[in-house]
Protein backbone atom coordinates (compact mmCIF):
# COMPACT_ATOMS: atom_id res chain seq x y z
CA UNK A 1 0.00 0.00 0.00
CA UNK A 2 2.75 2.43 0.93
CA UNK A 3 4.60 1.52 -2.27
CA UNK A 4 1.58 2.42 -4.39
CA UNK A 5 1.10 5.69 -2.54
CA UNK A 6 4.74 6.68 -3.02
CA UNK A 7 4.44 5.81 -6.71
CA UNK A 8 1.33 7.95 -7.07
CA UNK A 9 2.88 10.92 -5.32
CA UNK A 10 5.97 10.71 -7.55
CA UNK A 11 3.99 11.05 -10.81
CA UNK A 12 3.68 14.90 -10.83
CA UNK A 13 7.47 15.30 -10.65
CA UNK A 14 8.02 15.48 -14.45
CA UNK A 15 5.34 18.18 -14.77
CA UNK A 16 6.97 20.14 -11.97
CA UNK A 17 10.37 19.80 -13.62
CA UNK A 18 8.94 20.97 -16.95
CA UNK A 19 7.40 24.02 -15.29
CA UNK A 20 10.69 24.79 -13.60
CA UNK A 21 12.50 24.46 -16.93
CA UNK A 22 10.05 26.85 -18.61
CA UNK A 23 10.51 29.36 -15.79
CA UNK A 24 14.29 29.14 -16.14
CA UNK A 25 14.00 29.72 -19.89
CA UNK A 26 11.87 32.83 -19.32
CA UNK A 27 13.90 34.14 -16.42
CA UNK A 28 16.77 35.66 -18.42
CA UNK A 29 14.56 37.54 -20.92
CA UNK A 30 12.44 38.84 -18.03
CA UNK A 31 15.50 40.04 -16.14
CA UNK A 32 16.90 41.70 -19.25
CA UNK A 33 13.68 43.64 -19.87
CA UNK A 34 12.96 44.50 -16.23
CA UNK A 35 15.24 47.54 -15.91
CA UNK A 36 14.42 49.07 -19.35
CA UNK A 37 10.69 48.58 -18.69
CA UNK A 38 11.03 50.17 -15.24
CA UNK A 39 12.87 53.16 -16.71
CA UNK A 40 10.18 53.53 -19.38
CA UNK A 41 7.44 53.52 -16.74
CA UNK A 42 9.36 56.06 -14.65
CA UNK A 43 9.88 58.24 -17.72
CA UNK A 44 6.16 58.16 -18.54
CA UNK A 45 5.29 58.89 -14.91
CA UNK A 46 7.59 61.92 -14.77
CA UNK A 47 6.07 63.25 -18.00
CA UNK A 48 2.47 62.58 -16.94
CA UNK A 49 2.91 64.32 -13.59
CA UNK A 50 4.48 67.33 -15.29
CA UNK A 51 7.61 67.17 -13.13
CA UNK A 52 9.62 68.40 -16.12
CA UNK A 53 8.55 70.35 -19.17
CA UNK A 54 7.93 68.69 -22.53
CA UNK A 55 10.86 70.65 -23.95
CA UNK A 56 13.33 69.28 -21.38
CA UNK A 57 12.05 65.70 -21.43
CA UNK A 58 9.40 64.82 -24.02
CA UNK A 59 7.05 61.99 -23.16
CA UNK A 60 7.61 58.52 -24.64
CA UNK A 61 4.60 59.14 -26.89
CA UNK A 62 6.20 62.32 -28.27
CA UNK A 63 9.48 60.52 -28.93
CA UNK A 64 7.61 57.68 -30.65
CA UNK A 65 5.80 60.24 -32.81
CA UNK A 66 9.15 61.83 -33.71
CA UNK A 67 10.53 58.42 -34.62
CA UNK A 68 7.48 57.76 -36.81
CA UNK A 69 7.95 61.15 -38.47
CA UNK A 70 11.57 60.37 -39.31
CA UNK A 71 10.68 56.90 -40.60
CA UNK A 72 7.80 58.00 -42.80
CA UNK A 73 9.89 60.77 -44.35
CA UNK A 74 12.68 58.28 -45.11
CA UNK A 75 15.23 60.42 -43.26
CA UNK A 76 15.90 57.75 -40.66
CA UNK A 77 16.57 55.00 -43.19
CA UNK A 78 18.96 57.22 -45.14
CA UNK A 79 20.73 58.28 -41.94
CA UNK A 80 21.07 54.68 -40.76
CA UNK A 81 22.59 53.63 -44.08
CA UNK A 82 25.18 56.43 -43.92
CA UNK A 83 26.06 55.87 -40.25
CA UNK A 84 26.31 52.10 -40.62
CA UNK A 85 28.50 52.56 -43.68
CA UNK A 86 30.89 54.80 -41.74
CA UNK A 87 31.02 52.44 -38.77
CA UNK A 88 31.47 49.34 -40.95
CA UNK A 89 34.26 50.90 -43.01
CA UNK A 90 36.08 52.17 -39.93
CA UNK A 91 35.70 48.81 -38.20
CA UNK A 92 36.87 46.92 -41.28
CA UNK A 93 40.03 49.02 -41.64
CA UNK A 94 40.78 49.49 -37.94
CA UNK A 95 39.81 45.98 -36.90
CA UNK A 96 41.72 44.48 -39.83
CA UNK A 97 44.83 46.48 -38.96
CA UNK A 98 44.51 45.52 -35.29
CA UNK A 99 44.14 41.85 -36.24
CA UNK A 100 47.26 41.85 -38.43
CA UNK A 101 49.31 43.77 -35.87
CA UNK A 102 48.10 41.47 -33.08
CA UNK A 103 49.04 38.40 -35.11
CA UNK A 104 52.48 39.82 -35.85
CA UNK A 105 53.16 40.85 -32.24
CA UNK A 106 51.79 37.60 -30.86
CA UNK A 107 53.95 35.47 -33.15
CA UNK A 108 57.12 37.56 -33.12
CA UNK A 109 58.97 39.16 -30.21
CA UNK A 110 60.67 41.52 -32.66
CA UNK A 111 57.32 42.74 -33.99
CA UNK A 112 56.06 43.18 -30.43
CA UNK A 113 59.05 45.34 -29.55
CA UNK A 114 58.57 47.28 -32.78
CA UNK A 115 55.07 48.67 -32.34
CA UNK A 116 53.52 47.43 -29.08
CA UNK A 117 54.52 50.60 -27.21
CA UNK A 118 52.91 52.84 -29.83
CA UNK A 119 49.67 50.86 -29.78
CA UNK A 120 49.61 50.82 -25.98
CA UNK A 121 49.97 54.62 -26.04
CA UNK A 122 47.13 54.86 -28.57
CA UNK A 123 44.97 52.74 -26.26
CA UNK A 124 45.36 55.25 -23.42
CA UNK A 125 44.34 58.25 -25.55
CA UNK A 126 40.57 58.92 -25.54
CA UNK A 127 39.44 58.97 -29.17
CA UNK A 128 37.56 62.21 -28.45
CA UNK A 129 40.95 63.86 -27.94
CA UNK A 130 41.89 62.93 -31.51
CA UNK A 131 39.07 64.97 -33.05
CA UNK A 132 40.91 68.34 -33.25
CA UNK A 133 44.09 66.92 -34.78
CA UNK A 134 42.12 64.73 -37.21
CA UNK A 135 40.21 67.79 -38.39
CA UNK A 136 43.56 69.51 -39.04
CA UNK A 137 44.97 66.48 -40.86
CA UNK A 138 41.92 65.26 -42.78
CA UNK A 139 39.52 68.21 -42.82
CA UNK A 140 35.86 68.10 -41.84
CA UNK A 141 34.75 65.72 -44.57
CA UNK A 142 34.12 62.00 -44.59
CA UNK A 143 37.80 61.04 -44.26
CA UNK A 144 38.18 62.51 -40.76
CA UNK A 145 35.05 60.71 -39.55
CA UNK A 146 36.16 57.31 -40.81
CA UNK A 147 39.74 57.93 -39.60
CA UNK A 148 38.47 58.57 -36.07
CA UNK A 149 36.57 55.27 -36.09
CA UNK A 150 39.65 53.49 -37.46
CA UNK A 151 41.84 54.92 -34.69
CA UNK A 152 39.34 53.84 -32.05
CA UNK A 153 38.89 50.29 -33.40
CA UNK A 154 42.56 49.31 -33.74
CA UNK A 155 43.55 48.90 -30.08
CA UNK A 156 40.76 46.55 -28.86
CA UNK A 157 41.34 44.23 -31.80
CA UNK A 158 45.11 44.33 -31.39
CA UNK A 159 45.04 43.60 -27.66
CA UNK A 160 42.52 40.77 -27.92
CA UNK A 161 44.42 39.09 -30.76
CA UNK A 162 47.80 39.54 -29.09
CA UNK A 163 46.68 38.08 -25.75
CA UNK A 164 44.74 35.27 -27.46
CA UNK A 165 47.89 34.14 -29.26
CA UNK A 166 50.16 34.53 -26.25
CA UNK A 167 47.67 32.55 -24.18
CA UNK A 168 47.96 29.42 -26.34
CA UNK A 169 49.36 26.43 -24.48
CA UNK A 170 53.08 26.15 -25.44
CA UNK A 171 52.71 22.37 -25.41
CA UNK A 172 50.49 22.59 -28.48
CA UNK A 173 53.14 24.53 -30.36
CA UNK A 174 55.77 22.06 -29.20
CA UNK A 175 53.56 19.25 -30.49
CA UNK A 176 53.43 20.96 -33.87
CA UNK A 177 57.21 21.20 -33.98
CA UNK A 178 57.40 17.53 -33.01
CA UNK A 179 55.34 16.66 -36.07
CA UNK A 180 57.62 18.96 -38.10
CA UNK A 181 54.87 21.32 -39.12
CA UNK A 182 56.05 24.36 -41.02
CA UNK A 183 55.51 27.82 -39.55
CA UNK A 184 52.58 28.39 -41.88
CA UNK A 185 50.96 25.09 -40.95
CA UNK A 186 51.41 25.82 -37.23
CA UNK A 187 49.63 29.16 -37.65
CA UNK A 188 46.82 27.67 -39.72
CA UNK A 189 46.28 24.45 -37.76
CA UNK A 190 47.13 25.48 -34.20
CA UNK A 191 47.48 29.22 -33.63
CA UNK A 192 44.40 30.54 -35.43
CA UNK A 193 41.92 27.87 -34.21
CA UNK A 194 43.08 28.23 -30.60
CA UNK A 195 43.14 32.04 -30.75
CA UNK A 196 39.78 32.31 -32.52
CA UNK A 197 37.63 32.81 -29.37
CA UNK A 198 39.81 35.70 -28.24
CA UNK A 199 39.83 37.20 -31.73
CA UNK A 200 36.03 37.11 -31.90
CA UNK A 201 35.83 38.83 -28.52
CA UNK A 202 38.11 41.48 -29.99
CA UNK A 203 35.71 41.93 -32.91
CA UNK A 204 32.88 42.60 -30.48
CA UNK A 205 34.93 45.06 -28.43
CA UNK A 206 36.13 46.85 -31.54
CA UNK A 207 32.57 47.07 -32.88
CA UNK A 208 31.37 48.59 -29.61
CA UNK A 209 34.17 51.16 -29.59
CA UNK A 210 33.61 51.88 -33.29
CA UNK A 211 29.98 52.76 -32.58
CA UNK A 212 31.03 55.06 -29.74
CA UNK A 213 33.53 56.73 -32.05
CA UNK A 214 30.78 57.04 -34.67
CA UNK A 215 28.76 59.22 -32.29
CA UNK A 216 31.75 61.53 -31.81
CA UNK A 217 32.71 61.48 -35.49
CA UNK A 218 29.25 62.52 -36.60
CA UNK A 219 29.52 65.71 -34.58
CA UNK A 220 32.25 66.89 -36.99
CA UNK A 221 30.15 68.98 -39.36
CA UNK A 222 28.10 65.97 -40.49
CA UNK A 223 25.94 66.50 -43.57
CA UNK A 224 24.31 63.06 -43.36
CA UNK A 225 23.81 60.29 -40.84
CA UNK A 226 22.20 60.07 -37.42
CA UNK A 227 24.54 62.75 -36.09
CA UNK A 228 23.29 65.14 -38.74
CA UNK A 229 19.70 64.52 -37.63
CA UNK A 230 20.69 65.25 -34.03
CA UNK A 231 22.53 68.45 -34.91
CA UNK A 232 19.66 69.61 -37.11
CA UNK A 233 17.13 68.85 -34.37
CA UNK A 234 19.26 70.78 -31.86
CA UNK A 235 19.17 73.87 -34.07
CA UNK A 236 15.37 73.72 -34.26
CA UNK A 237 15.05 72.78 -30.55
CA UNK A 238 13.34 69.46 -31.33
CA UNK A 239 14.17 67.60 -28.13
CA UNK A 240 11.88 64.75 -29.14
CA UNK A 241 13.94 64.06 -32.27
CA UNK A 242 17.19 64.37 -30.28
CA UNK A 243 16.07 61.68 -27.83
CA UNK A 244 14.77 59.53 -30.69
CA UNK A 245 18.20 59.76 -32.36
CA UNK A 246 19.99 58.86 -29.12
CA UNK A 247 17.75 55.81 -28.73
CA UNK A 248 18.53 54.82 -32.32
CA UNK A 249 22.25 54.88 -31.47
CA UNK A 250 21.55 52.71 -28.41
CA UNK A 251 19.44 50.24 -30.39
CA UNK A 252 22.13 50.08 -33.05
CA UNK A 253 24.70 49.05 -30.46
CA UNK A 254 22.43 46.38 -29.00
CA UNK A 255 21.56 44.90 -32.40
CA UNK A 256 25.18 44.84 -33.60
CA UNK A 257 26.37 43.18 -30.39
CA UNK A 258 23.57 40.60 -30.54
CA UNK A 259 24.44 39.82 -34.17
CA UNK A 260 28.12 39.39 -33.34
CA UNK A 261 27.25 37.18 -30.36
CA UNK A 262 25.16 34.99 -32.65
CA UNK A 263 27.97 34.74 -35.20
CA UNK A 264 30.45 33.99 -32.42
CA UNK A 265 28.21 31.23 -31.09
CA UNK A 266 27.85 29.65 -34.53
CA UNK A 267 31.54 29.90 -35.40
CA UNK A 268 32.60 28.36 -32.09
CA UNK A 269 29.95 25.64 -32.10
CA UNK A 270 32.57 23.09 -33.17
CA UNK A 271 34.37 23.71 -29.86
CA UNK A 272 31.24 23.23 -27.81
CA UNK A 273 31.86 26.75 -26.49
CA UNK A 274 29.29 28.65 -24.50
CA UNK A 275 29.49 32.30 -25.55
Amino acid sequence: MSTKESTLTAVPAPASAAASSRFSALREPLLRTLVPASLLVLWQLVSSLGLVTEFVLPSPASVLAAYRELWQSGDLQDALAVSLGRAALGLLIGGGAGLLLGLAAGLSKSAERGFDTVLQMLRTIPFIALVPIFVVWFGIGEVSKVALIVGAAISPMYLSTFHAIRGIDPKLLELGRTFRLTRGHQIRLIVLPMALPGILVGVRYSAAIALLALVAAEQINASAGIGFILNNANQFQRTDIIIAGILVYAALGIVVDALLRYIEHKVLAWRGAHV
